[in-house]
């Protein structure tokens, strides 16, 4: 058994409730990584080791719900591109393919490493990962044995766009997702996602695709509604996923089937800023009773970015959120896009996934758009 206190805790948010459950000039103890007592200074049990969080602010780390951190290559001509106008459709996807399949696995390790150390740095706890830069049975497998290595929460997406090779027969491509590739690639992934969009994936290939992902044991959620309400939204709801992720394009009647089925609208902010796209209005899924996740994204062409902090600044300034829901979004909002009940919140029982933030509150995070320092707990030790 081991046991850690934290004391001084000026704010602390437990997530308990949508108001973000908040308790203030306190201590919580740790034993074995979960949240096993919170309480006040002076009441505080005994416990191997201390800290002291000189009255900062202490948050359930940041859960990272959508990400392609597994990935080789340079994009900035398309950053460059896009400032100057541009218009996105699907972007540079096809260079990063080249080049991640041509990258050893010692390469995608090192840049995959660089980039998590560097979400961990700014307060994600969890973070998923996806394939979709292979677009080939080997390099798809390749992608999410790296990817495992980092995280628990890996995503098949051999259906990001149709590969060169297939441009003139993606029947035969799609075959391949759903057959040959789901097989070699499903051992190592928990989740199966598709982009359901213009120039990607219509609906019925989609359906066809996660569908045979669930049937292997995956589960499904899906890219959708980011270029046009193209109807990726619409199947998620019918198919009852975890998530529909972007959700930029989509219509009230939609959204009410959202809320039906329980499906979580995850935004991804950086995607609007850095392809200079319209955002979403958070508001209107959260007035239909929607959970909201908030991602980062973390892709080379279109929202290389991995602070969460700096996601939530997005999404307060441009997507119609407090500061309240913006922080529940990346935190238990991620979680429910994850289906994770461990995660996401700092209540009795939880894994003390958290982030000590040098600020006199919460609001500071986005305020201060990624310049808040802070420190990581993951499980049993402070990073």
């Amino acid at each position: 058994m081991s046991s850690q206190l934290i004391k001084n805790i000026g704010q602390l948010i437990t997530n308990s409730d949508k108001d973000l459950g908040i308790v203030e000039n306190c201590a919580i103890a740790i034993e074995n990584g979960l949240i096993s007592w919170i309480g006040t200074n002076a009441s505080a049990p005994a416990a191997d080791s201390m800290f002291d969080a000189k009255n900062g602010v202490v948050t359930p780390g940041f859960v990272d719900s959508h990400t392609h951190a597994v990935f080789a290559g340079d994009r900035h001509k398309d950053y460059v591109a896009r400032m100057a106008g541009t218009k996105y459709q699907s972007g540079g996807i096809k260079t990063t393919v080249t080049a991640t399949r041509n990258a050893s696995d010692e390469e995608l390790i090192r840049s995959t490493k660089a980039i998590v150390d560097r979400a961990i740095a700014s307060g994600t706890t969890t973070i998923e990962i996806k394939s979709g830069y292979g677009l080939d049975i080997e390099t798809e497998a390749k992608i999410l044995k790296v990817a495992q290595q980092f995280t628990t929460e890996t995503t098949f997406l051999g259906a990001h766009v149709i590969p060169a090779e297939f441009i003139d027969n993606r029947d035969e491509y799609v075959s391949l997702v759903k057959g040959a590739m789901l097989e070699e690639c499903a051992p190592y992934a928990k989740w199966i996602d598709v982009f359901c969009d213009q120039s990607a994936f219509t609906v019925d290939e989609a359906r066809e695709i996660i569908s045979a992902g669930v049937a292997k044991g995956l589960r499904g959620r899906i890219h959708g509604n980011q270029l046009a309400d193209t109807g990726g939204a619409d199947l998620a709801a019918e198919l009852k996923l975890a998530s529909v992720d972007h959700c930029t394009h989509v219509s009230d009647k939609t959204i009410e089937k959202l809320s039906d089925a329980g499906v979580v609208a995850t935004l991804l902010p950086g995607a609007e800023f850095f392809t200079k796209s319209k955002y979403p209005d958070a508001q209107r899924y959260l007035n239909a009773g929607i959970t909201v996740a908030l991602a980062s994204d973390c892709n080379p062409g279109s929202s290389f970015m991995t602070s969460m902090p700096v996601v939530m600044a997005l999404a307060i300034r441009e997507m119609n959120m407090t500061p309240a829901q913006a922080l529940y979004a990346a935190t238990k909002g991620g979680a429910k896009a994850l289906q994770r009940e461990d995660i996401g919140h700092l209540n009795l029982g939880a894994k003390a996934d958290l982030v000590i933030w040098d600020a006199p509150t919460f609001e500071h995070i986005p305020y201060r758009m990624g310049e808040v320092d802070c420190q990581t707990f993951v499980g049993k030790t402070l990073n």
